[in-house]
């Protein structure tokens, strides 16, 4: 299988940081943001991987990433000459692919899970899609594509729905056969005028070729100052080996702990 992380867009989400450099490039943690979905990649056994960036920083990629022997990968290049949806940003990587079966991340996508397992299976796989899903409050679900299941199989998928089915949001992972290609060609643009890889993965969905997984580890998409902020939080707990749930319990144990002892204090103050 091949590897295509889409690392393009504006970034407008991040602006100002944006305005002089891509997104993928801004650090999470102590390290760029795009070392994350290449890491993810290697250790599933993607050896083969494109990046598509936009026309602005493809140099910088280059510059900072290389050939890909420091990730033990071969990484190659190219350009999304301009902002049309995650779909048009995968069909640069058409030739690339080829007859392949491809896993796309998005790269902006930080994953705890290892899928190595999975893409082992979905090579032994004859045809479809397999998409990853996490769960989410229902409140955020609005912010995702997302997902209805029945059984082994994604039966509904809408992108950034106002009134969401399910809060089983869409992360940016997924697996296709070289079908996507053609299916791309196929597709209008939406409403805000980009092709959308949820009308992609809707063809597999309507042929009953389309299954899923729901992520277990964290997940975070760093497109904005929150979760930029929030998956750096977490990366830096995971490499000091402190679990910042525990911590964000232990502090609200502190502070009962104080409050039932000032009520202690006042009760007594009047008796």
């Amino acid at each position: 299988m091949k590897g295509v992380i889409l690392a393009g867009g504006t970034g407008s989400r991040l602006y100002p940081c944006t305005k002089v450099t891509n997104k993928h490039l801004l650090p999470v943690y102590d390290k760029p943001m795009i070392y994350y979905p290449i890491k993810t990649l290697a250790e599933a056994g993607i050896k083969d991987i494109l990046i598509v960036s936009g026309p602005g920083h493809a140099g910088h990629f280059l510059n900072l990433l290389g050939s890909g022997k420091e990730f033990g990968v071969d990484l190659s290049y190219d350009i999304q000459e301009e902002a049309g949806g995650i779909a048009q940003a995968l069909n640069v990587g058409r030739k690339f692919v080829g007859n392949d079966k491809c896993v796309v991340i998005l790269g902006d996508n930080i994953f705890e899970d290892n899928i190595k397992d999975s893409v082992e299976k979905f090579t032994r796989q004859e045809q479809g899609a397999k998409i990853f899903l996490k769960e989410v409050p229902i409140e955020s679900a609005q912010r995702f594509g997302c997902a209805v299941i029945e059984g082994d199989k994604v039966v509904y998928v809408e992108e950034k729905p106002k009134d969401p089915k399910s809060n089983l949001a869409m992360t940016g992972l997924y697996f296709f056969d070289s079908e996507i290609f053609r299916i791309i060609d196929r597709l209008s643009p939406s409403a805000r005028g980009e092709f959308e890889i949820t009308d992609a993965i809707d063809n597999y969905v309507k042929n009953g070729q389309c299954t899923y997984e729901v992520l277990n580890g964290f997940w975070s998409d760093a497109g904005t100052f929150e979760s930029l902020q929030k998956s750096s939080n977490y990366l830096s707990q995971k490499s000091n080996g402190s679990n910042g749930g525990n911590e964000i319990v232990d502090e609200i144990k502190r502070f009962q702990e104080e409050l039932d002892s000032l009520k202690k204090k006042l009760t007594d103050a009047f008796l």
